[in-house]
């Protein structure tokens, strides 16, 4: 059977996920947005910080959207930010299939992940994620432009916010371009940790 499509990013109080440029990801104010699991043991080991690290609700959650996850899907953008960001072994270790006009050979990395570039749209990359996810779920990895097609396009099942509790003013908003008119969630659960609270929605049409 297969898995579920979902996506699951870390969201400002006002909407934001991302800056505007990618050159920002890394400034003191969007690391604010991931306080919540950059100190988590699970994100220790797989960015290879070294031994030991946060354990509990934040840690469980981060482990757990791994392990579900058999393949992923990112946009062009997120790619060109994460290949000079990501560690020699990317934290992926499935395959990522990425949406671009581009055309490129596979690139493999150690442990696992290896980038697919898919010339022919959205729906394509999905099928192939789910070929090569088998029964583990799909994850719809970013950025915000990529998940919002995705959401018009009717192909997501559930998606989680990690709300945290900063405000941004700007930047790029999660549903930004959304068809709200097409669009209806239903709450699974929420749960609140010390640094954020993790809201998760099934997705259906309305």
């Amino acid at each position: 059977m297969a898995g579920k499509v979902f996506f699951s990013v870390s969201m400002s109080l006002d909407g934001f996920i991302a800056p505007e440029s990618s050159a920002d990801l890394m400034g003191q104010q969007w690391l604010e947005l991931q306080q919540w699991v950059l100190p988590t043991r699970f994100m220790r080991e797989n960015l290879q910080f070294g031994e030991g690290g946060e354990e509990g609700l934040d840690n469980d959650i981060a482990r757990g959207t791994h392990l579900r996850t058999g393949a992923s899907v990112m946009g062009k953008r997120m790619f060109d930010a994460g290949e000079r960001m990501w560690p020699e072994e990317a934290p992926f270790h499935t395959p990522v299939f990425v949406v671009t006009h581009e055309k490129r050979d596979p690139w493999e990395r150690p442990g696992g992940t290896t980038f697919h570039f898919v010339n022919d749209g959205i729906e394509s990359a999905l099928d192939q994620a789910r070929e090569a996810a088998g029964d583990r779920d799909v994850r719809i990895a970013g950025g915000g432009a990529t998940i919002v097609e995705y959401v018009n396009a009717g192909l997501i099942d559930e998606f989680s916010t990690a709300l945290a509790p900063v405000v941004f003013g700007s930047g790029i908003r999660l549903f930004e371009g959304v068809d709200a008119d097409r669009v209806a969630l239903d709450q699974v659960r929420a749960e609140p940790s010390n640094r954020v609270t993790h809201l998760t929605y099934a997705v259906r049409e309305r």
